[in-house]
C-alpha cells in the first residue's frame, strides 16, 4: 500500500475505532477510567484475531494490509457497505488511477438519458463530484449550473459555498454532511490528487462545517433524498435514486423523483412547465 494510502487508513480506522463502544462488540467494560472514548487498540486487535503490534502498525502506517486482514478488521469494527468499500479503495482494490487521471466529459449514453427526463431532475455526476451535465427541470429545482464557471462546478462545493443552495434545500446540514461522505469515498481512490486536495483546502478554509465533517471520516457512496423550498412551486420533498455508467464507473446519473399524484410531484410537472427564463428570474439571489 502507498504509503499515503496507508496514512489514510489509519486515520480512517481510527476515527471508527474511536466511536465505537466496547459494549456494542460484546466486550466487557469494568470500572478503571479508559483513556479513549471508543475501543482501545488491543481491543480491535482481538476481534480481529491478530497482534495488538501488527494492528498499531497498520493505523501507523508501517506496514502493508492484506485483504484477508483488513477484511477482519473491517468485520471487528462493524463498517458498513460504505465503509468497507472506502477502506478496499484505499487498499487499491478498485483503483482506477489512470483514467481518473484523464479529463472528463458526459457520456454520450448518459447524455442521452438526460434528454429524455424532461419531467425528472436530473444530473451527472463525474469524479470529485463535479456536475459534468444537468437537464433543464434540474437547473429549474436548484439552481442554473450555466452561469457558474465550469472549474466551480462541483456539487460539493456549491453545497457549501453557493448561497442558493442553502435556501433552497430544507434539509441543508443533511445533505452537506451527505456530500462530504461522498467526497470522502472518491479521496479513497484518489490519494494525493492535487485536484481534490485543491478542492479539500479551498472548503475546509471557507467553511468550519466542512473542517468538522472532513475530519470525521464518514464516508457514504448515493445521494439520498431531500426537501426543496423552492420559491416559485413550493416544498418538495423528493427521493433520490443514483445510477453508475457501465462504459464510465466515475460517472453517476442522479434523479429526484416523488411518488405519482403526490403534492411534490404535481409541483414538479408545474416546474418543468415554467420557461426557463422565467424559473431562473425567480430564484436568483
Amino acid at each position: 500500500m502507498l504509503r499515503g494510502r496507508g496514512r489514510e487508513l489509519g486515520a480512517f480506522l481510527r476515527a471508527r475505532r474511536n466511536e465505537l463502544r466496547p459494549e456494542a462488540v460484546g466486550l466487557t467494560v469494568w470500572d478503571e477510567p479508559r483513556r479513549v472514548p471508543g475501543l482501545r487498540r488491543e481491543e480491535v486487535a482481538e476481534l480481529a484475531a491478530i497482534s495488538t503490534d501488527y494492528y498499531t502498525r497498520i493505523e501507523q502506517a508501517r506496514i502493508a494490509v492484506t485483504p484477508s486482514v483488513l477484511a477482519a478488521v473491517a468485520s471487528a469494527l462493524r463498517l458498513d457497505d460504505a465503509q468497507r468499500h472506502y477502506v478496499f479503495g484505499l487498499l487499491g482494490q478498485h483503483s482506477r488511477q489512470e483514467r481518473r487521471a484523464r479529463a472528463q466529459s458526459v457520456q454520450p449514453q448518459l447524455q442521452q438519458l438526460l434528454d429524455g427526463l424532461t419531467t425528472i431532475p436530473a444530473l451527472v455526476l463525474g469524479r470529485y463530484m463535479d456536475v459534468l451535465a444537468w437537464n433543464q427541470l434540474a437547473a429549474l429545482l436548484v439552481t442554473d449550473f450555466a452561469r457558474i464557471p465550469q472549474r466551480e462546478r462541483n456539487w460539493v462545493r456549491l453545497i457549501f459555498l453557493d448561497p442558493r443552495m442553502r435556501e433552497v434545500h430544507a434539509d441543508w446540514e443533511d445533505v452537506a454532511q451527505q456530500a462530504v461522505a461522498q467526497l470522502r469515498m472518491e479521496a479513497s481512490a484518489n490519494v494525493g490528487s492535487a485536484r481534490l486536495q485543491a478542492l479539500v483546502g479551498e472548503l475546509a478554509e471557507r467553511d468550519a462545517a466542512f473542517r468538522a465533517w472532513w475530519s470525521s471520516y464518514q464516508v457514504a457512496i448515493e445521494v439520498r433524498g431531500t426537501t426543496i423550498e423552492h420559491p416559485v412551486v413550493g416544498t418538495l420533498q423528493l427521493e433520490s435514486s443514483t445510477l453508475a455508467s457501465t462504459v464510465d464507473p466515475d460517472q453517476r446519473l442522479v434523479t429526484w423523483t416523488a411518488p405519482p399524484g403526490s403534492g411534490a410531484d404535481r409541483r414538479l410537472q408545474e416546474l418543468s412547465q415554467l420557461p426557463a427564463e422565467a424559473a431562473w428570474t425567480a430564484v436568483a439571489v
